[in-house]
């Protein structure tokens, strides 16, 4: 590992797994109760997104492990860094 990326170990982030989407009006809202179902913007099978600090890093698939849920990594999404532009001398 990088010596530069080392000081980092320790930062915290937060992680979400995000399995879906959807726009819905305030009342449709207040409107949900038990049992209410919610349509998401994902087909049933497709990969989640795995967020870091609400940018999405990685994709993969709900697993049960001992009755808990995990993702299990299938794809790193590659993202592209923007390099800062300096004045031209």
């Amino acid at each position: 590992m990088h010596e530069e990326l080392q000081r980092l170990h320790d930062v915290p982030v937060e992680l979400a797994v995000e399995i879906g989407r959807t726009r819905m009006t305030i009342g449709e809202t207040l409107a949900l109760g038990p049992g209410s179902i919610v349509s998401l913007n994902r087909l049933a099978g497709e990969p989640v997104d795995l967020l870091v600090n609400g940018r999405p890093i990685a994709r993969g698939e709900v697993v049960v492990v001992d009755e808990e849920f995990g993702l299990r990594v299938t794809e790193i999404v590659s993202t592209v860094v923007p390099v800062p532009l300096r004045d031209a001398v």
